[in-house]
């Protein structure tokens, strides 16, 4: 997630400094290809140009307003399970039936395992929405994706925990626990189910009520529900009939704006024809920062600066439940870099 309050200059040629290199090329190709040897004939009127801009300009606005609605939507997933984290750990901490059969050591010890439990879930939630799909930018296109593969590692050497999720998962599971990893395709989905096992456990043997249990397990539904959205998000892409078409135009109308828009500025001289330059490369990389804006939104999961800020949101509930844990040493929060929260 980006942190400063405008986007700056880095930034932005981080994201499409090539993009502008490309169009630079292209439109100074077609000004000296107009001046010095005469290719009239390549031009085109401005009209036809102008609708294929007005088109592009509102499949383009289309698209990073469902782009948006996807990124937005992961954000409110993840605080959901902000709120609904605190919830779980404070009820299994306060439900207690005073049993004297049970032993106090035992008890806080099986409600402890239950909350740290819900931590390492946490981190192998995090952990299996940041695998990449086919159709986000580090698994796509050859070159680009080797640019976005290098973001990322500049990403993960900015943060020293952004890949310790294991480091993490040993912390917080039981040895037993620990060594199932990899034997679940959806680990996550797993721990949920123990956390479950382990609450009915607590109810058989009297540590809580049946309704206490029945409150506890609506919690564990509603991280269900959360993870269920959240891999709805991530494993289903915008669809590719709009994000395709909204690219393909983009690319056709910056390939045909220099050639409409140097033989209008050739008409106030031959000084005009070197001005279209400067002008043709603001209005095609406009465009071009639309798409890419949209374009890098829609898949909120994607290890990139512009996804939800998992790292940070899991160590601040993780913080939360420490404390409420009676845990002191506690990790510290994750702050952002060089303008980048992850």
């Amino acid at each position: 997630m980006i942190t400063t309050k405008y986007v700056n200059y880095k930034q932005v040629l981080n994201l499409a400094g090539i993009h502008l290199i490309l169009i630079s090329i292209w439109c100074t190709l077609i000004a000296v290809f107009f001046y010095f040897f005469n290719w009239h004939w390549m031009t085109i009127p401005w009209v036809p140009v102008a609708l294929i801009g007005t088109a592009e300009a509102f499949l383009v606005g289309f698209k990073n307003n469902q782009a948006y609605d996807r990124l937005w939507e992961a954000r409110k997933i993840w605080g959901g399970i902000v709120n609904s984290s605190r919830s779980f750990a404070s009820m299994v901490y306060a439900f207690d039936t005073k049993n004297e059969g049970i032993g106090t050591f035992d008890l806080e010890d099986r409600k402890k395992r239950i909350v740290f439990r819900h931590i390492a879930w946490l981190y192998t939630f995090r952990e299996q929405l940041l695998i990449p799909t086919e159709w986000e930018h580090i698994s796509t296109e050859k070159k680009f994706g080797n640019i976005n593969l290098r973001r990322n590692r500049l990403i993960k050497a900015g943060f020293p925990d952004y890949g310790r999720a294991p480091i993490f998962l040993h912390k917080y599971l039981s040895e037993e626990e620990y060594e199932l990893k990899n034997d679940y395709k959806n680990f996550a989905t797993y721990l949920v189910s123990q956390q479950a096992k382990d609450i009915n456990e607590l109810k058989n043997m009297g540590a809580i009520t049946e309704f206490n249990q029945t409150q506890l397990q609506n919690s564990l539904n509603e991280f269900y529900n959360f993870q269920g959205q959240a891999e709805r998000i991530k494993k289903f892409p915008s669809p590719r009939q709009f994000a395709s078409t909204a690219f393909v135009f983009n690319i056709l109308f910056i390939m045909l704006l220099p050639l409409g828009l140097v033989n209008e500025f050739a008409k106030l001289g031959d000084w005009g024809i070197w001005t279209s330059i400067p002008f043709c490369i603001i209005i095609g990389w406009i465009y071009i920062i639309m798409e890419l804006v949209g374009d890098y939104s829609e898949n909120p999961f994607a290890g990139l600066m512009f996804d939800v800020p998992m790292l940070s949101i899991c160590r601040t509930i993780e913080i939360d439940l420490l404390q409420m844990s009676g845990e002191t040493d506690l990790p510290d929060p994750i702050s952002s870099k060089n303008g980048v929260l992850v």
